[in-house]
């Protein structure tokens, strides 16, 4: 595993970085890409540049997928990983782009500054958000049509739900969702600057 996830560097969290940059995703349902611009939301565009370009979301499932709403990822495989990055939140940044469809946005809760690994690329039309604080940073440029057809038929997650418990995806990781949720998609690799040419 590598030391830039297990041991995250604040010195090197903190350097800003590109304008903009593709991060190329690879998944279970096929290539898909994000083009992420800075300008829009830059405390978010940088977290999410270090983390793709350092292997954060090899392996992660795209655990909540709400058809209409929005598909959800980013809390990683191996627990000791996301121990390491519970305590890396970030500031809010301002929203300056509606949740639209394509769009992608840091997950948090309700309170300020809880932004940190997990992330959502909206399905329709989520400008209801915007008031919230949820800040676009990016948004699918190719492959719409993969992260469409994404698994979504365990629902919402727990209490109450049939879908997958956050809290026991970060106490378990995989294994939990690889045993309880098999259907579940996943992302075999992102990576920054490789962009899909289709042929």
């Amino acid at each position: 595993m590598s030391a830039a996830l297990l041991n995250p560097d604040s010195t090197r969290l903190g350097v800003a970085g590109p304008d903009s940059f593709v991060v190329h995703f690879v998944t279970s349902r096929g290539p898909f890409d994000l083009m992420v611009y800075r300008a829009w939301s830059p405390r978010g565009a940088d977290r999410f540049h270090y983390l793709a370009a350092n292997g954060f979301y090899d392996g992660v499932h795209f655990f909540r997928v709400l058809k209409g709403f929005m598909a959800q990822f980013g809390v990683h495989g191996d627990p000791s990983v996301t121990a390491a990055w519970e305590r890396q939140r970030l500031l809010d940044d301002p929203v300056k782009h509606s949740n639209t469809r394509g769009m992608l946005t840091f997950a948090m809760t309700s309170a300020p500054n809880t932004r940190g690994t997990q992330l959502f690329i909206n399905y329709g039309n989520n400008a209801q958000l915007d008031a919230s604080g949820f800040s676009p940073l990016g948004q699918v440029t190719k492959g719409i049509s993969v992260v469409d057809s994404l698994y979504g038929g365990y629902g919402e997650g727990a209490p109450g739900g049939a879908g997958p418990d956050q809290s026991r995806i970060v106490a378990e990781g995989n294994k939990y969702l690889n045993r309880d949720f098999p259907k579940l998609d996943s992302i075999v690799t992102a990576r920054v600057g490789e962009e899909w040419k289709k042929k």
